[in-house]
């Protein structure tokens, strides 16, 4: 008999999609040990797991995968033939729709003002205090995109608007801000999106102590310490208005040790993703306040999973012994708080789970 790691390691399902397909009477274990509940699997029920990842991947409803499941050895194909079928209608019907929903947004694009551009059009020059925009540049990194498909996200926002300087990047599926001090500017708004490249480089120069001056002229920005400089175009794109994209007020908030909580995070329940997909951790909160890491059968509707490489880097790039983590409904945005600077934080967002 084939264990369920040996089934979800050559079957293309994970080991939570497959607790989840015995839970809905899809694909059972042939046998569960009573005292562990580890389940195994016939050799035969292999070739079962990996059709039903082949339709779960095409994105078949799971009444439909039922009948095609039980109905695939049998002598007669035609019910499973038509199943597929009326699948592809599905699916090529919800492209279409797609397609004529894009190209009705692309030309309302077309047509549309773009209100940003003056912000990238003006020439600044401020300093800035060298370890200041060291740990913003530090608390943002981590979040900054490497999706090329996506080159606008592949950056650092600079936000500059009074006497304050917002550092920002996201990939989509976590954002961080920081924020540090700015003196020389008359406080008009300009966005620039600095490379990632250009932003490390830049990093690389505030290694002491003291001000350091920056300058934007049009297209370009420059970072200079002392004698030294880092310089080169920004990229000619729009950021999101990373404003809108911050969490509400009103979460429940809780302060964990970040040694301790790193710790149970490295060591504790994962909810194992698909092939090529991260791992999950499953939080929720007690009601004394302690977060606490969900086992697979905890079917706490308040608990919520995040991505947890994800969660590591944002408390490694939180920088404090103790964190504040806020959280909302389940499939609202976690934030990574600093008790000592509301100012910088980290956002993630949750994954869905199958079940």
């Amino acid at each position: 008999m084939r264990s369920i790691g040996d089934m979800a390691r050559d079957s293309g399902l994970g080991v939570s999609a497959l607790r989840f397909y015995d839970r809905a009477g899809v694909l059972v274990p042939a046998w569960v040990d009573p005292v562990s509940g580890y389940r195994w699997y016939e050799p035969e029920q292999f070739e079962e797991a990996r059709l039903l990842a082949r339709l779960r991947r095409a994105g078949m409803p799971l009444a439909d995968i039922r009948l095609v499941l039980a109905t695939w050895s049998g002598a007669d194909s035609d019910l499973v033939r038509e199943l597929l079928k009326a699948h592809l209608r599905r699916l090529e019907q919800g492209l279409s729709d797609a397609r004529s929903e894009f190209s009705a947004l692309r030309a309302l694009l077309d047509h549309r003002e773009n209100a940003m551009t003056s912000l990238r059009i003006a020439t600044v020059r401020l300093s800035i205090d060298a370890p200041e925009l060291a740990a913003a540049l530090d608390a943002v990194r981590f979040a900054a995109s490497t999706d090329p498909e996506l080159p606008m996200l592949g950056g650092v926002l600079f936000d500059i608007e009074g006497e304050i300087l917002h550092v920002v990047a996201t990939d989509r599926y976590r954002m961080a801000v920081a924020q540090a001090g700015i003196a020389g500017h008359d406080g008009s708004r300009v966005q620039v999106i600095v490379p990632t490249p250009l932003a490390d480089a830049m990093r690389a120069l505030l290694g002491s102590e003291g001000p350091v001056r920056l300058a934007v002229d049009g297209d370009r920005v420059t970072l200079e310490a002392g004698d030294r400089q880092a310089a080169g175009q920004c990229l000619d794109h729009d950021f999101p208005d990373y404003r809108r994209l911050l969490p509400g007020a009103g979460g429940r908030r809780t302060l964990v040790e970040v040694a301790d909580f790193r710790k149970a995070l490295e060591t504790g329940p994962v909810r194992s993703g698909e092939a090529g997909a991260h791992d999950l951790s499953v939080l929720r909160v007690q009601d004394g306040g302690t977060v606490t890491l969900c086992t697979d059968g905890d079917d706490d509707p308040n608990r919520v999973a995040v991505n947890r490489e994800f969660l590591l880097d944002a408390l490694a790039a939180g920088a404090r012994d103790r964190l504040i983590l806020e959280f909302g409904a389940p499939t609202a945005p976690i934030a990574i708080r600093r008790p000592d600077d509301e100012g910088t934080f980290s956002v993630l967002m949750p994954v869905r789970l199958e079940d």
